[in-house]
């Protein structure tokens, strides 16, 4: 069995660290929607791209749990380290693209707006909420703190393999309205 004594003066200073850079983001995020810059580059490719890095998050998070469940933690947790990458290079993506470029309305009509609204209003939100509790979950295994890490993770897990599948899946049902915009 793998395991690693508890550091928690360090868990102490990450976790400060993760709640500064989640109050960080979030506040990036939501300013992204006022600041509008133009770099003299075309952004307009990123959509696709950090897409595809959310469908990659989400496949590495299924490996990160086939590992845990194998009882192979040293693989687990180099899945978690790529899937925590693959979103940090998401989130300068989607601010890149979101602070260059016009926002993209949806164009679907009909009982599918609906859908697309509610995937769109629960991604955002949980994408939101769940930074801070995705990073102290990351550093309760880093640390040591495994028991911690384990209660934390049933709850937090699924929720970000929700939010790196609904992604893409938004991704696809606003596709056609970038072709309008």
């Amino acid at each position: 069995m793998y395991e690693i004594s508890e550091n928690l003066p360090l868990a102490k200073k990450l976790n400060r660290g993760a709640t500064i850079v989640s109050v960080i983001v979030v506040l990036l995020v939501v300013m992204m929607r006022k600041i509008k810059l133009d770099v003299g580059i075309d952004f307009t490719f990123l959509p696709p791209f950090y897409s595809a890095l959310n469908a990659l998050v989400a496949f590495v998070l299924i490996l990160a749990l086939s590992a845990i469940k194998k009882k192979n933690v040293a693989a687990h947790r180099r899945y978690m380290t790529v899937a925590l990458g693959l979103s940090a290079l998401f989130l300068l993506c989607y601010v890149l693209y979101h602070i260059t470029t016009p926002e993209t309305k949806y164009c679907g009509e009909g009982n599918i707006r609906y859908l697309y609204f509610f995937l769109l209003i629960t991604h955002i939100i949980l994408a939101a909420l769940l930074l801070p509790f995705i990073l102290f979950t990351y550093i309760r295994a880093y640390t040591g703190q495994i028991m911690l890490h384990r209660k934390m993770a049933r709850w937090v897990f699924p929720l970000w393999l929700y939010v790196a599948v609904t992604g893409p899946v938004i991704y696809f049902m606003l596709r056609p309205c970038y072709l309008l915009n």
